[in-house]
């Protein structure tokens, strides 16, 4: 089991995440530890989170959460095959945090180093959790992060859509702060349109009926401020039907968007026994969006995998896997591997107005 321990540290944005993953006799993947410390309290007075206090609290926490991921795994620095530590995308101090942590680790061992990218982690996630088989189709849905991903093998992804300005995350955590909803928004938005009428407001579904694959959600977040504004002042019942009205309308565009991804999969791949969408990324943990992923699913013969909702938003373990199916593959990297903010998945996709010049948000 030595030949495949892997520590991975994740630092790529609000969670300080150490992990350690092996493979069982087996053959499957095997999680020993996966400790997560949320920075949740120390942005929530900003309403978001503000990348100077992410990395210092990185930097505070970090050591502590991988001396207890070693310690939750009952093994030693000596005892591990490799470090892995996510490298991108993200933001740049907290990156530069974990992946100098994990190259200190290496050097001072003597180990291999995985420099791994953050979107891998969440893209080979069904793998740890489902032992999934390639090829699948990957919806991403998070904060910085809206993408459908076909997964051919490590290291081999083709972005077949992305979004075209914000994320479905990122939407979500701004209608939450127009309606005055605390930080983090997804789940608050969520809380409170359990308790909302969807029909109240009429909002659009941004790209439904497109050919093309993309996403779009600003059109949709402005539509929200535009009825907030029209029904000022906004009372308890108000804001319900609102986060209720957004969260069906988000809901029903990403569905859009994903019952023509799996026509496309069903046609390039007619021979699958069985076919997977697997969805990843905060978002994914909306029930809600869940569900109507569910039904296309349902309709399309496609098996939907949605892997725990602790494995779904940021953590070490998916770093530690991806970490370990590249380790596998002889794909180790050097200790002068940069972070990467910007680190596109699938770096041949053809490029996108808006998001600079390599055209890749992500």
């Amino acid at each position: 089991m030595r030949d495949s321990l892997i520590l991975g540290i994740e630092t790529s944005c609000d969670e300080t995440a150490a992990a350690v993953v092996t493979r069982a006799p087996d053959g499957r993947p095997l999680i020993l530890s996966n400790v997560v410390f949320s920075q949740v309290e120390e942005h929530a007075a900003f309403g978001g989170v503000v990348p100077e206090i992410a990395a210092r609290a990185h930097v505070e926490a970090l050591d502590g959460i991988v001396g207890a991921a070693l310690i939750e795994a009952g093994v030693a620095i000596c005892d591990l095959a490799a470090v892995a530590a996510t490298s991108g995308p993200g933001l740049v101090g907290a990156l530069i945090v974990g992946a100098m942590t994990g190259k200190a680790i290496a050097a001072a061992s003597g180990l291999p180093f995985l420099a791994v990218n953050h979107l891998e982690g969440h893209a080979l996630t069904p793998r740890l959790t489902d032992g999934v088989a390639y090829p699948y189709l990957m919806l991403l849905a998070s904060g910085g992060h809206t993408q459908l991903i076909l997964v051919n093998g490590i290291g081999d992804y083709r972005r077949w859509g992305t979004t075209i300005d914000d994320a479905l995350g990122e939407a979500f955590d701004k209608t939450a702060k127009l309606l005055g909803l605390p930080h983090p928004g997804g789940p608050n938005v969520e809380r409170m349109a359990a308790a909302g009428d969807p029909a109240r407001f009429l909002l659009p579904r941004p790209m439904r009926g497109e050919a093309r694959l993309d996403f779009s959600f600003s059109g949709l977040k402005t539509a929200v401020r535009q009825a907030a504004e029209a029904a000022a002042p906004m009372r308890e019942r108000h804001v319900a039907d609102l986060c209720a009205s957004f969260q069906l309308a988000a809901a029903e565009s990403v569905a859009d968007r994903v019952k023509r991804a799996l026509a496309r999969f069903r046609t390039e791949f007619p021979a699958l026994v069985d076919p997977v969408l697997a969805v990843a990324g905060g978002v994914a943990a909306n029930g809600a969006i869940r569900g109507k992923l569910k039904a296309e699913c349902d309709r399309a013969g496609v098996r939907l995998v949605a892997p725990p909702l602790a494995l779904c938003s940021d953590n070490a373990a998916m770093i530690a896997h991806a970490g370990l199916e590249r380790f596998e593959a002889g794909l180790v990297d050097g200790l002068d591997a940069p972070v990467r903010p910007r680190w596109p998945l699938d770096e041949t996709a053809a490029p996108l107005v808006g998001f600079g010049r390599r055209g890749a948000k992500a």
